[in-house]
């Protein structure tokens, strides 16, 4: 069998390989952010979510850390912090699951079938209950308010222009340094 770091390296590539985004968060191989679509069929369909992924040093054989970074509206996801209370990946996990398994089987799954029974958020899953129809239309004004492709788009590009921005500040002030003493 192979070493826990060569499965998360394989892991990984096999993410990126299946049209996922997938940005990786510092040097290692253990957090990054994937760009995960509502499934069709749904009241999240048009919604687009960046997901927070840790592997843990045992991965495979502990499940990975899941959040959702932007807001979503759903009983078993916490709305504040985005963690995910979904039996599969915390409680059933198994190495024989993989990360597409995580976006293409399970995510979808928790957005099609929500467990109101088992909420981190009450009230999702007290509207959801009493009220299915109501409970789609909030769902949908989250993601028309939260989950849109430029609301991903723009938290990526504005930790990246940030650190470009002072680079570049930097930079403008030795040029103009050195351009001042030059011209007199």
């Amino acid at each position: 069998m192979s070493s826990p770091s060569k499965r998360r390296e394989m892991d990984l590539m096999k993410l990126m390989m299946s049209d996922y985004k997938v940005e990786m968060i510092n040097d290692g191989m253990q957090e990054f952010y994937v760009v995960f679509n509502g499934p069709k069929d749904s009241p999240y369909h048009g919604g687009v979510w960046k997901i927070r992924v840790e592997l843990p040093d045992a991965y495979p054989y502990k499940s990975p850390s899941i959040g959702f970074i932007n807001k979503i509206y759903h009983p078993n996801v916490d709305e504040m912090s985005g963690s995910v209370c979904l039996d599969v990946i915390n409680q059933t996990w198994s190495p024989m699951f993989d990360l597409v398994n995580v976006f293409e089987v399970f995510l979808p799954q928790l957005l099609l079938y929500p467990n109101p029974s088992d909420p981190l958020n009450g009230e999702a899953a007290a509207l959801m209950m009493r009220d299915r129809p109501a409970y789609d239309q909030r769902v949908k004004e989250y993601c028309e308010k939260y989950a849109k492709p430029e609301d991903i788009g723009a938290k990526a590009e504005d930790k990246s222009s940030d650190e470009e921005l002072s680079e570049d500040e930097y930079a403008a002030s030795d040029d103009e340094e050195i351009a001042g003493k030059a011209d007199p």
